[in-house]
């Protein structure tokens, strides 16, 4: 099973090569997203009216769990696909994940708020009928805000798992060589590897065999390039996370 992880916004500003984007950018996601090879795509920061457009895109199914500034949806919505540097973050954002091929279907969503100051953090918990259940969370950018809503987020999401594997995913907004936390998820909870020492993306699993190592692809293979002006599109905040994992047994 191959599962991708994904921060996506639309066009972060950049240097003078890049065109500075103030439209709907979801035809280049889907694009960029149906050419990965993929079973499970967790997202986080996810614009929450792209749900069911990717999924189609994708031939996938989904799970959105909403998380801060939703509260006037869907009209924040309409406006971010109209003009999305007028809403910026406050056209509202979600975890959402998707499942297609060898990940589905869906046997359970389930929604767990993590906080809800300063801002609402929320973890989305899916059940996959083939076996393994996904945690998708993006939590706060205090560090120590962050450690303590790792350590919540999965203390929930492996109670949620069971005996089942778990693929426990997002960003984490800690780096393995600036925090513990690493290891004391792997300690207390048995959720490995942590993708690089420099990293905040993350997909860590438990219960499962990891046969490629979650791996950050480099910067430009989110970059698109305008046909009209010859400029580059960013289409991620984050460098994206992707791994191969296999049932053991």
């Amino acid at each position: 099973m191959r599962a991708h992880k994904g921060s996506f916004r639309r066009g972060p500003r950049l240097g003078s090569e890049y065109e500075q984007t103030n439209w709907d950018l979801f035809g280049e996601f889907a694009a960029l997203i149906d050419s990965v090879d993929w079973d499970v795509a967790l997202f986080q920061e996810f614009p929450p009216s792209w749900k069911g457009r990717l999924a189609e895109a994708c031939g996938a199914e989904a799970h959105r769990a909403l998380s801060g500034r939703n509260w006037l949806q869907p009209i924040t919505s309409l406006i971010g696909r109209w003009r999305p540097d007028l809403l910026g973050a406050w056209e509202g954002g979600s975890n959402t994940t998707l499942v297609r091929g060898a990940g589905g279907p869906i046997a359970e969503r389930r929604r767990e708020v993590l906080t809800r100051r300063p801002e609402l953090r929320v973890l989305a918990l899916t059940r996959l009928e083939a076996g393994p259940c996904v945690a998708n969370l993006h939590v706060s950018t205090k560090p120590s805000s962050a450690e303590r809503e790792l350590f919540g987020a999965a203390e929930r999401a492996v109670a949620f798992a069971g005996s089942d594997p778990l693929i426990f995913g997002g960003d984490f907004n800690v780096r393995p060589k600036a925090s513990a936390v690493f290891d004391q998820l792997e300690e207390r909870f048995e959720l490995a590897p942590r993708t690089a020492p420099d990293r905040l993306s993350h997909l860590l699993v438990r219960g499962l065999e990891v046969v490629e190592h979650p791996a950050a692809w480099p910067p430009e293979a989110r970059d698109r390039v305008d046909r009209d002006t010859g400029l580059k599109i960013r289409l991620a905040d984050h460098n994206p996370v992707i791994g191969k994992f296999a049932t053991v047994g």
